[in-house]
């Protein structure tokens, strides 16, 4: 009798064990976790939020619209950390090629900056069209100018307003270093030649400089994407045709660049979400229409590494 009495406290006691056991490891929805870990899903999202830095260098022409979208991108990925630097497009490519840099931002395709071997390792991202005019102090009295005009004046052969339709005032050239992109933009579709540093000519590093001693220096020609023109300095049409959306589109006015991200190699994840947000409708349909650049997808034309135009 007392070892049946024994051997039944010995089975209720080891069921009551048994069912503890199994409550600790149960969670509200009746699916089992492991010892110590929290409901399904809070420790899952923790691992998968984005997190990272990025270094993005190069282009100045481009820098407004990289500047404003990285500010979006990490209102909404907090724990990712954007830098975005100048100096010029050649600057970028040879940052991103050297691993200094995760972006290189350029407005000329790398080819036309680094060797063939440096450029091969290189993968471009395309994220906006940027046109590029002549801009003038905006009390000078020209509206146009041509292409053999624009040459006399960045070569020296021609010196004075008066020359070209203006006033009797003096040139004053504002330049770009030789590894500005937006330099090279305008030498290759502009001048359709490359042109040296003329003595009393002033350089700047950067396109808001160069906008900045435009607006301040009597008689000065400089040349600066359209992203950076606000009613404080003017731009001049070229062999008649204004520099717009409708006519860059449409190949009628030339002196434009295609804005590239580039990477070294395929992008690690938080620099692919990021290029991917530069892509996507967000940035397309809103930051790059409200900087004054042009979708990609609204060219009507495309160019390549020659200059070549053909119809989409």
């Amino acid at each position: 009798m007392k070892k049946s009495l024994m051997l039944v406290l010995t089975l209720v006691l080891t069921f009551t064990l048994a069912a503890c056991g199994q409550n600790n490891t149960t969670n509200s929805n009746g699916s089992a976790d492991a010892p110590g870990t929290t409901n399904e899903g809070s420790g899952n999202e923790a691992s998968s939020e984005l997190s990272g830095s990025i270094l993005a260098v190069g282009s100045s022409a481009l820098q407004p619209l990289v500047d404003q979208a990285s500010k979006k991108f990490m209102d909404q990925n907090p724990k990712v950390s954007i830098q975005v630097q100048g100096g010029g497009s050649g600057t970028g490519l040879t940052q991103v090629s050297g691993g200094q840099a995760d972006i290189g931002n350029s407005d000329v395709f790398a080819e036309e900056k680094l060797d063939a071997a440096q450029a091969g390792e290189l993968v471009s991202h395309q994220v906006a069209v940027v046109a590029m005019a002549a801009v003038i102090n905006p009390e000078i009295t020209v509206d146009n100018l041509t292409k053999d005009q624009l040459v006399g004046i960045f070569t020296g052969e021609i010196t004075n307003w008066s020359e070209v339709g203006g006033q009797d005032q003096k040139i004053q050239i504002v330049n770009r270093p030789s590894s500005s992109g937006t330099r090279s933009t305008f030498e290759k579709y502009a001048l359709g030649t490359k042109t040296g540093d003329l003595k009393g000519s002033i350089q700047e590093e950067s396109s808001g400089n160069v906008k900045k001693l435009v607006k301040e220096t009597p008689g000065a020609i400089g040349y600066l994407a359209l992203s950076y023109l606000d009613g404080s300095i003017k731009s001049v049409n070229y062999e008649g045709v204004e520099a717009n959306v409708e006519n860059v589109a449409n190949g009628s006015y030339p002196i434009w660049a295609y804005q590239h991200m580039y990477t070294k190699g395929e992008p690690n994840e938080v620099v692919k979400a990021f290029l991917d947000y530069m892509a996507s409708d967000d940035v397309q349909n809103n930051d790059v229409v409200e900087l004054g650049y042009i979708p990609v997808s609204s060219m009507q034309v495309s160019r390549d590494v020659d200059g070549n135009i053909t119809n989409k």
